[in-house]
């Protein structure tokens, strides 16, 4: 069993490293990646985080159905909302997440990737939700964020008739930012993180949160809620820091308080 977690200079990079069931997930490993993602969110060294998969095939299929097929669950597991919980399945982490779509993303794995912030595909990666070919649903909010990350008919097509977009087809859309090379892979989403890092981390943290939250909250609450946050913010010593590095001309190093 392996989820893999590196950190180096404030940026978390996490493998699902089971290239052999096509990095698809059983309870352990679900068990395992939750932990890695407790970190990221607990962690005041992680200030970003990128999660990919090992191999050059596949991202992630998700849940590895051979294991959960017949597997018996009591019936009060379903009110513990928070055990084992996945960034695809409510935890909330404001920290930064970018995706590193080494291969096909299907299933769980497109799932992880729509609760992703920024996302980078190999070329002749592939993406698709084909649970309704299988009698199931695409769970852990994949029948609700891709309505809220692309146009209707367009997310109807991917969650209605199952079937797989490549990348190019997922960036004219907006589900990835980038499509590269895969040697550039890894450099490009974690330059994407670097970056970040090297931001005010309560900034980058509540323009996160705030931008999520901003979901299911009318204009006017969004943005009293905004105003409550900026003052906030004004008054840390990551603020104060930046205003001292502007007049001496120099980049702040900021310190996350």
């Amino acid at each position: 069993m392996s989820i893999d977690f590196e950190l180096n200079e404030g940026v978390a990079l996490i493998t699902i490293n089971r290239p052999e069931r096509a990095n698809a997930l059983d309870a352990e490993h679900y068990a395992a990646l939750s932990a890695a993602w407790t970190r990221v969110r607990d962690d005041d060294a992680v200030r970003a985080a990128v999660i990919t998969g090992a191999g050059e095939k596949v991202f992630s299929a998700g849940a590895d159905l051979k294991s959960w097929i017949g597997r018996k669950r009591k019936l009060s597991d379903h009110w513990l909302t928070q055990k084992d919980a996945l960034l695809n399945r409510g935890l909330e982490i404001w920290k930064p997440v970018i995706a590193a779509i080494n291969g096909a993303c299907v299933g769980g794995g497109m799932t992880l990737m729509l609760a992703t912030d920024l996302r980078v595909a190999v070329k002749g990666a592939r993406f698709g939700l084909a649970e309704v070919k299988r009698g199931i649903i695409a769970a852990n909010g994949g029948t609700q964020r891709i309505v809220k990350q692309l146009p209707y008919a367009v997310a109807m097509e991917m969650l209605l008739l199952g079937e797989e977009i490549d990348a190019e087809t997922a960036q004219r859309w907006g589900l990835v930012n980038r499509v590269v090379e895969r040697d550039a892979l890894i450099p490009t989403a974690m330059e994407f993180a670097a970056r970040i890092s090297r931001n005010a981390p309560l900034a980058v943290q509540a323009a996160k949160e705030l931008a999520v939250r901003s979901y299911e909250l009318p204009l006017s609450d969004g943005l009293r809620l905004e105003q409550y946050v900026n003052l906030v913010l004004q008054g840390s010593e990551d603020t104060q820091r930046a205003k001292d590095a502007f007049a001496a001309k120099r980049q702040p190093a900021f310190e996350g308080n």
